[in-house]
């Protein structure tokens, strides 16, 4: 009877044990199953349409904002899994070149009159966010101080990167005594390639803006005019259409990257200066002179829109491009 007795302790005493680790390990795992719940970053992230990302990488005249993003890789951050590819090319014509190719994905830094051409010529292009406004950066610098007004440009080597904000400047200024590109002698070239060739004497006049021209203006160089009442000077950012309509998640990801890095330039003066500073091999002294001069914004406003009408009417009228097209097509 004793035996017995024990016998069916040993056996309650058993399934309460069982019971018990039972009870426990479904605690358990309700909790890892709460904790995955109130913390998606332990969870996989979904995977994006797209495994690499071709973007331009264009530093001067002073792009502050490609220079962070690089930097403090941002893109990579809100791009998970996605390979960053950056392809430096600094002509506004090469730039949606490769974008037509299908080499370039992402065009981070556009000149708005690069924009307005390739659309004209039937080219897929999408303006998504804006990049940056700088009329005062940009300027026509020569050796010869005797140069005072458009007509003194007549014959003149003139060199700078075509289809930007300086070409347009340079049109724009030549326009005032009726004259164009026909009247000089303008060769495609890089900013950097265009101060070389202007200290070299290749050239008679150059397009400069940011570092180039800070630098041309602090060793004596004679600043012919710059971009204040001649150009809107718009830099966007833009990808086709196409990439856009295909890839949503990809160009959300895109514009939350920009707000972050527009926050952390505004949060991080110092830092943001620090790191510019060494990419451009800059002093405090050039910085504090151009940074003021850009606004970095990147909402597309009415009054952006304005601007991209302006400089398509310029360009309509200096035959630059030859058909009209309604400028909110750029945004749609």
């Amino acid at each position: 009877m004793k035996n017995k007795f024990l016998k069916i302790l040993s056996i309650f005493a058993l399934v309460f044990a069982i019971t018990s680790c039972s009870n426990k390990d479904n605690a358990s795992n309700e909790n890892i199953s709460n904790a995955n719940m109130s913390n998606p970053s332990s969870n996989t992230k979904e995977k994006l349409s797209i495994d690499e990302l071709n973007v331009t990488y264009v530093t001067s005249p002073l792009n502050v904002p490609s220079i962070i993003e690089k930097n403090k890789e941002i893109f990579a951050k809100h791009l998970p899994n996605v390979k960053i590819n950056y392809k430096e090319i600094t002509s506004g014509a090469d730039q949606t070149a490769a974008l037509a190719s299908g080499d370039v994905d992402l065009l981070y830094g556009l000149g708005g009159s690069s924009a307005i051409l390739a659309k004209a010529n039937g080219q897929d292009l999408k303006v998504l966010n804006m990049y940056s406004k700088a009329p005062k950066a940009f300027s026509l610098f020569a050796k010869d101080d005797s140069i005072k007004n458009p007509s003194d440009l007549k014959g003149k080597k003139i060199g700078g990167p075509a289809g930007t904000n300086l070409h347009q400047e340079l049109l724009a200024y030549l326009e005032k005594e009726k004259m164009s590109e026909k009247d000089v002698e303008f060769s495609n070239m890089s900013i950097p390639d265009a101060a070389a060739a202007l200290d070299s004497g290749n050239l008679d006049v150059a397009l400069l803006g940011g570092p180039a021209a800070y630098k041309a203006k602090e060793a004596g160089l004679y600043e012919i005019t710059n971009g204040e009442d001649l150009i809107d000077a718009i830099i966007c950012v833009a990808s086709s259409e196409k990439f856009a309509k295909d890839h949503p998640d990809v160009i959300k990801a895109i514009n939350d990257a920009q707000k972050e890095i527009a926050e952390f330039m505004e949060k991080n003066k110092d830092q943001t200066k620090e790191i510019v500073k060494k990419e451009l091999d800059l002093d405090d002294k050039a910085y504090d002179y151009m940074f003021p001069m850009y606004d970095f914004s990147t909402k597309i406003t009415d009054k952006d829109k304005e601007g991209f009408e302006r400089t398509k009417k310029f360009m309509l009228d200096n035959k630059m491009i030859e058909k009209d097209f309604d400028i909110n097509l750029l945004f749609k």
